[in-house]
């Protein structure tokens, strides 16, 4: 495999990692991505624990550092618009260390473009649509566009709705577990008119939180979630219709938000919060990566980390396994498991801090947010160790 032919399906922050690492470790790699073109925008990640581990061995942590947003002041406000508390700047870098990035998904992605695409095909409009049940190398992988390619290894990096996944191992049903909220994210056209600069301003609700983030450098943002009953539903009603109707009490300026055209662009990102579980995330020479595999959602904070991490020991494992594509797979899929499902439970029990379920869950968040502003308790948030 040192010398192997790579195909990777999907150009988000999995694909375009395995691209990287493998490129690097002397594979000849090919991506194809469903998108027409380059993604922009999306929230904010942090790299943080195996996350920024990773990155730093791919080499991107000196490029990231120019869109590090870093620790912001948090605001939690009421729905007028007015503040209820502020948790300060130094509160987050205190309890984070130094070892962490904040990033806009589409900077991240942006920064790993950069590394692979002048030696990494990357095909985009372009889909998997066959995959020849494994036997003698080379496998044949059949594309969108009509042509078929020869690889050594395919590698599925195309998201929750995974093409790959429903070639490889059976319909997304099977695997993609539904969690009752959907989720919104978009740029700002300008930034809010009174959030300075690395702030967020957050509304917590019963059962909902909208956010805006004014950073440093680059485009303002927005994010809402929200539970609901039917997440198909609010999907077919569309972004600016289904956030209009969960949000109408708001004011000040996420109303204005709500209101922008950035809410009723196109280049909106609406879909429901999922988890994907699976018992086995390859057979024979494709493997999932990612979401794809293991979407943890975004109430675990860690997927950006996990796609790095998880393509850059996809690489240790195949280079510790050069003879033998299995139990390289193998190995690292146990490597990776615990730290998998421990963010997907996390996210389960973190359903709570996004979107509360009753009233008594919200105020005794409340509380304990409050808690965190008082003289002291910052000193706690500490980690201790190496940084």
């Amino acid at each position: 495999m040192a010398d192997g032919r790579v195909l990777i399906a999907g150009a988000g922050i999995a694909g375009l990692a395995a691209a990287l690492r493998l490129h690097r470790d002397g594979y000849e790699v090919v991506v194809v991505e469903r998108a027409e073109g380059r993604r922009t925008g999306g929230y904010l990640v942090n790299l943080l624990g195996s996350g920024f581990d990773a990155a730093d061995r791919l080499g991107i942590v000196d490029q990231l550092r120019r869109h590090d947003q870093g620790a912001f002041t948090s605001n939690v406000v009421r729905a007028d618009g007015t503040v209820r508390f502020t948790l300060p700047a130094a509160m987050a870098e205190s309890a984070l260390g130094t070892r962490v990035l904040t990033v806009f998904r589409g900077d991240l992605e942006s920064v790993l473009h950069d590394a692979v695409a002048a030696a990494v095909g990357i095909r985009y409009g372009t889909t998997v649509t066959g995959i020849e049940p494994d036997g003698a190398r080379p496998l044949r992988v059949t594309l969108s566009d009509g042509t078929v390619d020869e690889v050594d290894l395919v590698i599925g990096a195309d998201g929750v709705h995974s093409g790959v996944r429903a070639l490889a191992f059976g319909p997304e049903e099977e695997f993609v577990r539904d969690m009752g909220h959907v989720v919104a994210a978009f740029p700002l056209d300008a930034p809010p008119a009174t959030t300075p600069p690395r702030t967020a301003d957050t509304f917590i609700d019963v059962g909902r939180t909208a956010a805006v983030f004014h950073p440093r450098a680059g485009a303002a943002s927005a994010f809402f979630t929200y539970r609901t009953d039917s997440t198909q539903g609010e999907l077919e009603a569309g972004v600016a219709a289904a956030l209009a109707e969960r949000y109408a009490d708001l004011a000040g300026e996420l109303r204005a938000v709500l209101d922008s055209r950035a809410a009723h662009s196109r280049g909106a990102y609406f879909d429901a919060v999922s988890q994907v579980v699976m018992d086995c995330w390859s057979t024979g020479r494709t493997v999932l990566l990612g979401d794809a595999a293991w979407c943890v959602s975004l109430f675990a904070g860690h997927g950006a980390g996990l796609a790095l991490a998880g393509a850059d020991r996809l690489g240790i494992a195949l280079a510790e396994h050069p003879d033998d594509v299995t139990a390289a797979l193998r190995t690292w899929e146990q490597g990776l498991r615990d730290e998998v499902r421990e963010h997907q439970r996390k996210a389960r029990l973190g359903m709570a801090r996004y979107a509360p379920p009753s009233r008594v869950h919200l105020e005794i968040q409340n509380l304990m947010i409050r808690a965190l502003t008082l003289p002291g308790v910052g000193r706690l948030l500490r980690p201790r160790g190496p940084k």
